[in-house]
């Protein structure tokens, strides 16, 4: 019995040497075990101890940590981190959500998107399906949605933003040629005053109209003016004045002898943002005027 323990502290005493290890991304220099030894590359840090049979190896890029010597990486969960790439999904369309767990020791594990309890918290993301696939509803202008995702008692959040990619495709507004933003700032929503053959203020004026002229629908006294007058010292030329006129609207100043054949005297032009003016050099006599509105 004496000779075997005698054995056994001859080799604890003595240092087992190793020789160099290397790989296309890292390269240990030859070390020594004997009570613990820090071994040390450009990218590699080693710490080992054969008393606690246990050491921490770290690798700086990628940043990892591997805790040797125990059945498994222990760890502490700091907090779950969702994310998506883009942070933007256009209306009606996808966006895969993922997520990991953050680590005391400044890492990062991600999970499979199957293992999150998802939900929405808030704004238009109509589902998440249970492997982690947000759908987005349909919006009237650019909207911000948060989703949340939860696993082993934590729990994160993300913001996503949902882009208006079709200007005329919110709920009883779609399809009725008038931008959903507009009856949204002016009707709010499933309003049936909203539509486009609706004259919601006594003026005369449709929805349709005041939309393409760039009125206020319910506002009696927002309306187009349109005049034609001769110019002065200028026989057989008219003047033909309207307004308002604006940038993002184009406009054809057109002419008739008869109101049922109508010919383009100018246009179509952008507005200028102010009264715009245009002359009829052969105006003659018997000549009717309109202006034609269309938004590009």
């Amino acid at each position: 019995m004496s000779g075997r323990f005698l054995v056994i502290l001859s080799l604890l005493a003595t240092a087992v040497q190793a020789g160099p290890r290397s790989s296309p991304s890292y390269s240990i220099v030859t070390d020594s075990m004997t009570d613990g030894k820090r071994t040390a590359s450009l990218g590699c840090t080693n710490d080992a101890s054969i008393g606690g049979i246990g050491g921490l190896s770290t690798v700086a890029s990628p940043q990892e940590m591997a805790k040797s010597g125990y059945v498994g990486q222990i760890y502490d969960v700091i907090s779950l981190q969702i994310n998506a790439t883009p942070q933007t999904v256009n209306e009606g369309g996808i966006r895969q959500l993922g997520a990991s767990q953050f680590l005391d020791d400044s890492t990062s594990t991600s999970l499979l998107p199957n293992s999150i309890a998802w939900s929405v918290q808030s704004g238009p993301i109509t589902t998440i399906s249970s492997s982690g696939v947000a759908t987005a509803g349909t919006v009237f202008q650019d909207t911000s949605a948060t989703v949340q995702g939860s696993f082993a008692g934590k729990s994160g959040t993300l913001g996503l933003t949902i882009f208006n990619v079709n200007n005329d495709d919110f709920g009883t507004y779609a399809a009725d040629g008038i931008d959903d933003a507009w009856q949204m700032q002016y009707f709010g929503a499933d309003n049936a005053a909203a539509s486009p053959n609706a004259v919601s203020d006594g003026s005369g004026l449709t929805n349709h109209f005041k939309y393409l002229a760039g009125l206020t629908p319910n506002n009696a006294a927002s309306t187009f003016h349109l005049n034609v007058n001769a110019v002065s010292g200028q026989p057989g030329q008219m003047s033909i004045t309207f307004d308002p006129s604006l940038s993002d609207r184009h406009y054809t100043v057109e002419f008739s002898t008869d109101l049922i054949h109508w010919n383009t005297l100018s246009g179509p032009f952008a507005g200028n943002g102010s009264t715009q003016i245009v002359t009829d050099a052969g105006a003659g006599s018997g000549k009717f005027y309109r202006v034609q509105i269309s938004k590009p």
